[in-house]
């Protein structure tokens, strides 16, 4: 076996005390009990700076090899490599994505018992067609996989495993696309009407004029606006995130954090109607921090409450299932706005990678498989237009 390292990076969190930080607290796998449970020793301290201070001191002194391999099981593991060596560089989405991969298909289950250095390539096969024989989807079957290929590339550099045994897995095929739900443009126009004087309507209007994201909307703020070149940029997303203490969730915050990609962060033209309405809606907010002065919590952001905070997530959604609901138009998604959005530029003939540009797509394929039935319709027009020729 390759020589490895101590087991963990150890990670570095607010030490909170009914909701208040009082502090800094470090922790760092060092081993498993007679149960085979992971140990964790901690470390306290009022600065984050002595806190890592401690870490780094007790890590120089750890022996190599801490863990027991001969206990070490998938569960452990995973535990071990998603709170100390990814805690800290993962968004809190993300982080939130992987500890629920954790808690509902590795830990307790009979695959995370399995030791690690036993692991093989049958073991993640049963496991999926378990998983997929109670009902699991292929595509959550898939993230799984990928969630644990990226788990055991450590396990595979540190000398845990002799493979990454998650490549030669023969995964679930992907469902069908399903078709995605956009408006039509008389529904669309419907819309637009039904939302007038509505709390929301521009954030509607933004949603289906950009294609942004509900969390690059709700984290729009005034210095995103360029107001002269009819155009903003997207520079945040706002995202009501998990807090642990552990492995535990204590409560929820709003925060904000970069892009969902590294495409997300882009300018889009602004429709000039849309504009006027942006500048309008800065004028009326500044009359009511003028009102209300302190009471309102400034953060610059276009969208808030009467007193400046985030709006609620879920709340746009909902709302829109209500409104749609009461025109008699079939509710869809809030992220159906951002389809439809696409979807008009594709109608009006906006080339394919444009499009990709403008929704922040990392690739090109996810652009052409989320709206192939728009091309459908562009390809009929082409066959229709060809066999004009040949009357």
């Amino acid at each position: 076996m390759a020589k490895r390292r101590s087991n963990g990076e150890g990670s570095i969190v607010k030490n909170m005390r009914n909701g208040i930080q009082i502090g800094w607290r470090a922790s760092i796998t060092i081993g498993t009990d007679d149960k085979g449970k992971l140990v964790r020793k901690q470390f306290t301290g009022k600065t984050q700076q002595d806190v890592k201070n401690k870490l780094q001191e007790y890590k120089k002194q750890m022996l190599m090899g801490v863990l027991n391999e001969d206990k070490l099981t998938v569960s452990d593991w995973f535990y071990s490599w998603l709170f100390d060596y990814r805690k800290q560089d993962l968004k809190p989405k993300s982080f939130q994505r992987y500890h629920g991969i954790y808690k509902n298909y590795i830990e307790n289950t009979d695959f995370g018992n399995i030791k690690l250095n036993d692991l093989r390539t049958t073991h993640l096969q049963r496991h999926y067609k378990k998983l997929l024989d109670n009902g699991i989807t292929p595509t959550t079957i898939r993230q799984i996989n990928t969630n644990l290929k990226t788990c055991l590339n450590e396990a595979e550099r540190q000398g845990y495993i002799q493979k990454n045994w998650c490549k030669l897995v023969t995964l679930p095929k992907k469902e069908d696309n399903k078709e995605v739900k956009v408006f039509t443009k008389e529904e669309q126009e419907k819309f637009l009407e039904a939302i007038k004087g509505h709390e929301l309507e521009l954030l509607y209007i933004v949603a289906l004029g950009t294609g942004l994201r509900i969390g690059e909307i709700l984290g729009l703020k005034w210095s995103d606006i360029d107001f002269k070149n009819n155009e903003l940029h997207v520079n945040r997303s706002l995202q009501k995130a998990a807090i642990y203490e552990d492995d535990k969730i204590v409560r929820y915050e709003v925060q904000e954090t970069t892009p969902k990609t590294k495409n997300s962060l882009r300018t889009i033209p602004v429709p000039q109607n849309i504009i006027k309405k942006l500048r309008t809606h800065k004028n009326e907010q500044n009359e009511l921090i003028l009102l209300l002065q302190e009471e309102y919590n400034n953060k610059n952001y276009v969208f808030c409450n009467k007193l400046g905070r985030p709006i609620e997530d879920k709340r746009p959604g909902r709302n829109l299932k209500t409104i749609l609901t009461s025109i008699g138009i079939e509710p869809i998604k809030f992220h159906a706005l951002r389809h439809t959005y696409a979807t008009r530029l594709f109608e009006a003939g906006i080339p394919p990678k444009t499009v990709q540009h403008l929704m922040g797509h990392s690739d090109i394929e996810t652009t052409m498989n989320i709206y192939t039935h728009v091309m459908k319709e562009q390809k009929l027009e082409a066959v229709d237009k060809i066999n004009s020729i040949f009357a």
